[in-house]
């Protein structure tokens, strides 16, 4: 496993990390959650990303019952905070209220003292950023959080959320988590160049496209798979994608990898990216999507990426 500074932090965390949406708590039962945290700890990950939406808290009971069996030290925690948690009208977004509610809640839920990152789960344009800046700064500052980040914030918000902070001269966010994969890459234009300067990382989910970039769809749709119902998935799986991941296949076989495995260190190609944040329901694919970290593709096989992706080839 290699390791990436979390932008121009000091804090590094590995390429591949796991991460527990619609996983663990809910369709995963707790021994294979168990197997998969062990399997990615003996394989080098340090990062786990979770949120308090997740299975509605059960993610963060259930991963956190796990990691007590591991020394705190050696663990970057994630979770996340905007999105309800109840029908109460304050039990949302991220007022002051919220966020300092929230924080309480998954860190019992957790089992830990402090949260190595907090993100905010998306934009509120209810709230004043400088109330969501102060509220974050004041967090650092208490020791429950030692970084703040946002997730799927435009470039325009994140650097809105600089400058507060740069005036206030409050804690500024550290990371962004946007979505990004090679059927989206919509963060190239924008979101990557302004946390390069302001020396942001970016931790990206749904590398995998959820699971469109395994090859798995490549023969037709699968009996008990996520694209029976997920309307996310729905969107992506046209044929002009799953044609695209056909010839991707093809390189990855040339390159001794699987389809994930390309798909995994292709985002990784990019220095903005800290680390790529995977799902697993089986210990088997954790131990395939680890195998990425360190991969270097050359520059004909990005050449040839890029030309069937961008429909070229």
């Amino acid at each position: 496993m290699e390791y990436r500074r979390l932008g121009n932090a000091g804090i590094k965390v590995s390429e591949i990390s796991l991460g527990a949406w619609l996983t663990y708590g809910e369709s995963v039962d707790f021994e294979t959650t168990k197997k998969c945290i062990y399997v990615a700890i003996e394989n080098g990950v340090n990062f786990f990303d979770l949120a308090d939406v997740y299975a509605m808290g059960e993610a963060e009971r259930v991963v956190g019952k796990i990691l007590k069996e591991f020394r705190r030290q050696d663990l970057v925690i994630s979770s996340k905070v905007y999105w309800p948690m109840s029908d109460n009208v304050n039990d949302r977004g991220l007022s002051r209220k919220h966020i300092m509610e929230s924080i309480d809640g998954s860190l019992k839920r957790l089992g830990v003292d402090y949260l190595d990152i907090y993100f905010c789960h998306r934009f509120d344009p209810e709230t004043p950023v400088e109330e969501v800046v102060r509220a974050m700064d004041d967090l650092v500052h208490q020791g429950k959080i030692l970084y703040w980040g946002t997730s799927v914030w435009s470039a325009a918000q994140i650097e809105r959320a600089v400058g507060i902070c740069e005036k206030l001269n409050c804690y500024k966010p550290q990371v962004e988590q946007p979505r990004y994969n090679m059927l989206d890459r919509h963060i190239e234009q924008e979101i990557m160049p302004t946390c390069a300067r302001y020396g942001i990382g970016i931790t990206v989910f749904s590398p995998l496209a959820q699971g469109i970039l395994t090859g798995k769809y490549n023969e037709g749709m699968p009996k008990g798979t996520r694209a029976e119902w997920s309307e996310w998935i729905k969107r992506d799986l046209t044929e002009e994608n799953i044609n695209k991941v056909r010839k991707l296949t093809n390189i990855a076989r040339d390159l001794n990898l699987t389809m994930s495995q390309l798909a995994l260190s292709w985002i990784l190609r990019r220095p903005e990216i800290s680390s790529v944040i995977t799902g697993a329901s089986k210990p088997e694919q954790v131990l395939e999507n680890v195998r990425a970290s360190g991969v270097k593709l050359g520059e004909d096989v990005l050449n040839e990426i890029e030309g069937i992706l961008s429909g070229e080839a």
